[in-house]
């Protein structure tokens, strides 16, 4: 599904009504409280309206007055929503619906995506099955990565810090590292639990989803067990690992935390750095594409330039068993939030991206254009483009930096 797809028509107005009646009739908003009357409000803008602002939203939904101030609540029911859509479409024959509403990344707005002929697209992540030996050592492999930063910190000297960095050291605020994780959980046979395997389902991100996935869908999801799991990418190892000697020059504590456990309230207190896979974001996705130049596309592998609308798709996935060489793409942004938090997103695509772009943000030399950026003091964002080959990341290019909208 593409963005020209969005319903405007009459043909697709009508759909977008039968699928708005559909979501209600599901029970997947729960029977009342604000993420369905968030729904409803949204809904009954059309399917073509102009997005509403986080005002219209605080003022109509959540009664609350108009303010400067942001407590982030808006974002986090549209990302709640964002969410239980997603959920509800990932259910056992959806594949049959004429479409699906969606809430754009960036967006307070509701869409109609009209269902297209199957093609050929880039998976989301590697096969799950093939990430379960792993799982079990990604805690180990994180504490490893800080041990190692630090410990080379220690032996070198701290880093020369670059324009980048500077303000969140000279911040009073404490730093929080927050990493991208995603959930897994078990599907254990009892006449056979020698053949269980770990899944990662990208509808359930949480334990909750999964009871709630259990309820709704028990003859699927009868034999699955939450494990109390989340994995990291190995790529944010390298990425910590380049980074914490940095940050770790703070006079205060810096801690880290899954994405999976960021709430509002981890802005009103602290600054934040992410490290971690675009997909891997979780509140901070909308935090962070709500006010910028960039948008996903259709999966995580693309990111669309507002500007210019170009399209930037990692090809790891499709070269990455090969000796061919391929691209993949390093995001970077750094902004103030409105309550005065601030954040610096560092993400990859894929882990070829994530793993060459933390390399760039620690040098004490930065390209000339990110520096000027950098030293301004203002929100900007760039990308990178990597060159990889099967996973090692071989060179760098500057494709695009801007301040951000």
């Amino acid at each position: 599904m593409t963005a020209e797809q969005t319903g405007t028509g009459a043909g697709d107005t009508a759909a977008f009504a039968t699928e708005v009646a559909r979501v209600k009739s599901s029970g997947v908003l729960g029977e009342g409280g604000r993420l369905a009357e968030l729904f409803a409000f949204l809904a009954g803008r059309g399917p073509s309206a102009e997005p509403a602002t986080q005002i219209e939203i605080a003022e109509t939904v959540f009664g609350q007055a108009a303010s400067e101030n942001d407590d982030a609540t808006v974002r986090v029911y549209i990302h709640r929503l964002r969410k239980r859509l997603e959920e509800f479409y990932g259910q056992d024959g959806a594949e049959d619906a004429p479409g699906k509403l969606t809430i754009p990344s960036g967006t307070y707005a509701l869409r109609f995506l009209a269902a297209e002929q199957p093609q050929p697209r880039l998976p989301l992540h590697r096969d799950p099955r093939k990430w379960a030996p792993w799982a079990a050592v990604a805690a180990l492999v994180l504490l490893l990565a800080v041990a190692f930063g630090l410990g080379r910190a220690t032996e070198r000297g701290a880093p020369e810090v670059n324009p980048i960095w500077r303000p969140f050291l000279e911040s009073d605020r404490p730093i929080v590292v927050v990493m991208g994780d995603y959930y897994i959980f078990g599907e254990i046979d009892p006449m056979n639990p020698e053949a269980g395997r770990l899944i990662r389902d990208f509808s359930i991100n949480s334990k909750t989803d999964l009871a709630r996935a259990q309820e709704a869908n028990p003859a699927r999801y009868e034999m699955t067990e939450d494990m109390g799991l989340n994995y990291l990418p190995f790529s944010s190892a390298y990425g910590l690992t380049e980074l914490m000697p940095i940050l770790t020059q703070h006079h205060k504590r810096v801690t880290i935390m899954p994405a999976s456990q960021v709430t509002s309230d981890t802005f009103q207190t602290s600054n934040v750095v992410y490290i971690g896979l675009i997909s891997g974001m979780g509140l901070l996705e909308d935090v962070n594409f709500m006010n910028s130049g960039f948008s996903v596309g259709e999966s995580y592998d693309e990111l669309i330039d507002g500007k210019t609308r170009k399209s930037y798709i990692s090809g790891e996935a499709l070269s990455l068993a090969s000796t061919r060489y391929y691209r993949d793409y390093g995001y970077f942004t750094e902004f103030t939030e409105p309550g005065g938090a601030l954040v610096a997103v560092v993400a990859g695509a894929r882990d070829t991206g994530l793993r060459g772009l933390s390399r760039i943000l620690a040098s004490p030399d930065l390209p000339e254009r990110v520096e000027t950026l950098a030293e301004d003091g203002k929100g900007f964002e760039t990308l990178f483009e990597i060159t990889g080959q099967q996973g090692a990341d071989l060179s760098d290019r500057l494709m695009v930096a801007y301040r951000r909208p």
